[in-house]
């Protein structure tokens, strides 16, 4: 009599089960109680399954926080205006990015110093920045930005305050800081200077 045995997954299934395995894991035990046995266990695999794939803890959390974003993607659409566009913009980033994500990076640094990593290099693998390149190529186009005011550190300033107030405060974002970053800083940094009034 042949006896069924669990299917055995590959690839990509195999990858994404382990990735909601370690979730898990870091949901119910925070990112200190997080190991590769206990995400092998669940995942129904092996601990040098998991290090053929990962390396460290770290790079495991990374990319299972790299997966819950990728599923809660951001799309703008067209609104007409960069002002309008990049308020939205915040607004999801900041409902997307909840109190836990935040509390996970403040417990890889340890582990981040070690391996000789930074948060740099964590947003490099879990932020997807299309729509915010999407909505700035808009604007160019709209006229409402100086491409030559658009250096990359003032390119990617909106977004790097953003993520400075969360990961200060442990908070959403308010919609007066919204407007701070959008209407006091970024947009008089970018925007096309008006025709003075001829007297």
């Amino acid at each position: 009599m042949r006896v069924r045995g669990r299917t055995r997954r590959r690839g990509a299934a195999l990858e994404e089960a382990i990735l909601e395995a370690a979730w898990a894991e870091v949901m119910e035990r925070g990112y200190e109680g997080l190991t590769m046995e206990n995400v092998a266990r669940r995942a129904g695999t092996s601990r040098p399954v998991l290090h053929r794939r990962w390396t460290s803890r770290t790079a495991l959390a990374t990319a299972a926080l790299a997966q819950q974003f990728a599923r809660a993607n951001i799309v703008i659409p067209d609104m007409g205006s960069l002002r309008e566009e990049l308020c939205v913009l915040l607004r999801c980033m900041s409902d997307r990015a909840g109190s836990r994500d935040l509390q996970l990076f403040f417990d890889m640094q340890k582990d981040l110093v070690a391996e000789r990593s930074s948060f740099a290099d964590i947003r490099a693998r879990i932020v997807d920045g299309s729509q915010f390149h999407a909505v700035l190529g808009r604007a160019i186009e709209r006229g409402e930005i100086d491409p030559a005011r658009l250096t990359p550190r003032i390119a990617s300033l909106p977004l790097d305050l953003a993520r400075h107030e969360m990961l200060m405060t442990f908070q959403p974002l308010s919609d007066d800081t919204i407007r701070e970053i959008v209407d006091d800083i970024f947009l008089p940094l970018v925007c096309r200077d008006k025709p003075s009034s001829q007297m």
